[in-house]
């Protein structure tokens, strides 16, 4: 498991209850465990779903990321999911680890599966999650490129085929606007905003000492050149940009920041859905 900063939680439980999202229309405060590998199956059949009736599955990829874990897009989608399960009244789904990493996967300890496999598993998954009870099923994605793709198509057609509400959220790509408002500048993959994320989570998987400036790449401009392998694993949306600072009290804002966006999307996105009669 996971270990969250002691002092982010603490900001967050703050936020929440100054916000309304700490117990949402719904909550049921009394359900211990939200995990769903460690509840029993007897439980399941008395939450689901009649209590809780949306789950949340983390899905990343093992790739590099600068100065921090090869996981950081397993480890960022597991303490979302974590820190928002009470608010949105959700389960947790274990996490699927293993993606299309793409450009990155010539790295030490990459890992990519095929664009086949990983579409036909996730269809399997999300029908199985539909199959259990689940009404709404909320993907909460650490990786993007090909994979964000895969993920929308197959969400779609496990909601159309199931008759459920399927929501795909690209985490860092949602918080863009909570980069900028928190940090003043845009971030990048393995850079600022995203190296926050983990050091707001797990200082010890940052490895200040490994980094430096030179270490950082701009994207390429659209349309202008593609590279095989991609010749760094810290990557800027904009030059000049997201270079990393390791400010820990900006991690920690960052971190409950976005936290509080991803969970009122999933509150908002249900309650239209309610509305629709969906």
């Amino acid at each position: 498991m996971r270990r969250y900063h002691r002092f982010s939680l603490l900001i967050c439980a703050g936020l929440l209850v100054a916000t309304g999202l700490a117990n949402p229309p719904g909550a049921e405060d009394e359900i211990g465990v939200r995990d769903l590998a460690e509840i029993n199956w007897m439980d399941f059949k008395e939450l689901v779903p009649a209590k809780i009736d949306t789950v949340l599955i983390p899905t990343g990829t093992l790739e590099p990321h600068g100065v921090i874990n090869n996981g950081a897009d397993i480890t960022a989608p597991v303490a979302i999911a974590r820190a928002i399960a009470r608010r949105t009244n959700s389960m947790i789904a274990p996490v699927i680890p293993y993606g299309m990493t793409g450009s990155m996967d010539a790295y030490p300890g990459a890992f990519s599966i095929s664009e086949a496999a990983y579409r036909a598993y996730m269809r399997d998954v999300l029908m199985g999650f539909a199959g259990t009870g689940f009404k709404t099923l909320v993907v909460i994605n650490g990786h993007g490129g090909a994979q964000t793709n895969v993920l929308n198509e197959v969400a779609a057609e496990v909601g159309r085929t199931k008759k459920v509400r399927t929501l795909v959220v690209n985490w860092w790509s949602y918080a863009s606007d909570v980069t900028i408002e928190v940090f003043g500048e845009d971030g990048g993959h393995a850079a600022l905003n995203e190296t926050a994320f983990i050091q707001a989570i797990d200082p010890k998987l940052v490895h200040k000492d490994k980094y430096h400036d030179g270490l950082v790449t701009p994207n390429p401009t659209p349309g202008t050149y593609s590279a095989y392998p991609n010749p760094s694993s810290i990557s800027q949306y904009k030059s000049g940009q997201g270079l990393v600072k390791f400010d820990q009290a900006k991690a920690d804002r960052y971190f409950t920041k976005v936290n509080e966006k991803v969970a009122a999307l999933i509150l908002e996105m249900r309650r239209k859905w309610d509305l629709a009669g969906l």
